[in-house]
């Protein structure tokens, strides 16, 4: 096979591989002005508080961390005792990639993976589970908790319906609700509607709120809708090492993450990307789309020619094995790259 001219290259491999929202960076930077109180003390981890209370229309608690890992395992320890059982997606993050983590913070509660159609569960799947559970006997784990996924770790996004009939099931068995937003201004920018209307408003207890993956430095932040577990949030945090000296570096990129709207801004820019890349690739023979796009992410099989060219030409994919891609758009990708993308995927899918 000939070589391919091809346009500049663009890494699609996950949105975590861009930099920087320029504002974002900014406000790092004008928090690095002077000293400030340290642990969380500073003023502007202080009005994070009244500005995620405000975004989300209710009094909420919110504790910044630096990773998506620790925001699970910290909201997850926070509703699980080690005896319990949390029920997610056979896809779920804190299933196949946080190596543990929610095991080890809860103290050992028990992840159990439901098999679920583009990401998503069903509510009689997650009812058919909790019916033969064994609840009350002693040797076995205890229904506790309800993982969620908004968006989907298939690029798929749960309507508002489908959350309360999922909630509805939880409830019913008492069990309480964890949402993992690690791409949760996706969803937001997808559906339009308030992060209220997400989160507490369908029975979510508490949430995993993404910025890393959407223009952050790292910045990510548990946030939780009770009063009573904000104050053991403190101590799991702290014990956890997640109470951070210069915490205010991480609260400036929240603070700005939210501010006049950027973080739906940049997360509705991802999203369009996708929707031009995924109408690209859906011209294109022998390439067939696996699951909805409807945020940034896109599941593709293509032949291995088309993979290999790709690759070899200078652009990032992550391949999956067996003739299958992801490829995640981030808030700075521009529709140049996205096409020079496609373009060379044309070429390369009409060699014979």
């Amino acid at each position: 096979m000939g070589t391919v001219a091809i346009g500049a290259p663009v890494n699609l491999r996950s949105d975590n591989v861009a930099g920087i929202a320029p504002e974002i960076l900014a406000a790092i930077e004008a928090a690095n002005a002077g000293s400030a109180p340290s642990y969380g003390a500073d003023p502007i981890t202080a009005r994070l508080q009244d500005t995620f209370s405000e975004l989300f229309e209710t009094r909420c608690f919110v504790q910044p961390v630096a990773t998506g890992t620790a925001t699970n395992a910290l909201a997850l320890a926070l509703i699980a005792p080690p005896y319990g059982a949390v029920y997610c997606s056979d896809v779920g993050h804190v299933h196949d990639s946080e190596c543990g983590a929610g095991e080890f913070y809860t103290g050992g509660a028990k992840i159990v993976p439901l098999p679920a159609a583009h990401g998503r569960l069903h509510p009689e799947t997650l009812r058919a589970a909790l019916r033969k559970a064994g609840i009350g006997h002693t040797g076995r784990v205890q229904p506790a908790a309800l993982n969620l996924t908004q968006a989907t770790e298939r690029g798929t996004v749960y309507q508002l319906d489908e959350l309360d009939a999922l909630v509805e099931v939880a409830r019913e068995y008492g069990l309480r609700v964890h949402l993992d937003g690690a791409r949760f201004a996706n969803a937001i920018a997808a559906l339009g509607r308030a992060p209220a209307d997400l989160t507490w408003r369908r029975g979510v207890d508490v949430l995993s709120f993404g910025a890393t993956k959407n223009g952050a430095m790292g910045a990510e932040a548990v946030v939780v809708f009770g009063e009573e577990l904000a104050e053991p949030l403190r101590f799991r945090a702290r014990r956890a090492g997640q109470v951070f000296s210069k915490m205010r570096f991480i609260s400036a990129q929240l603070e700005a993450y939210v501010k006049d709207g950027l973080w739906l801004r940049l997360a509705a820019n991802a999203n369009a990307m996708a929707g031009r890349l995924a109408a690209g690739l859906r011209e294109l023979p022998g390439i067939h789309l696996s699951h909805p796009v409807e945020i940034n992410e896109i599941f593709a099989t293509m032949p291995q020619r088309v993979i290999d060219g790709l690759l070899a030409a200078g652009f990032g994919l992550y391949d999956r094995g067996g003739g299958e891609v992801r490829l995640v758009t981030a808030f700075n990708n521009t529709q140049e790259q996205i096409d020079a993308f496609v373009a060379a995927a044309r070429r390369l899918a009409s060699v014979i």
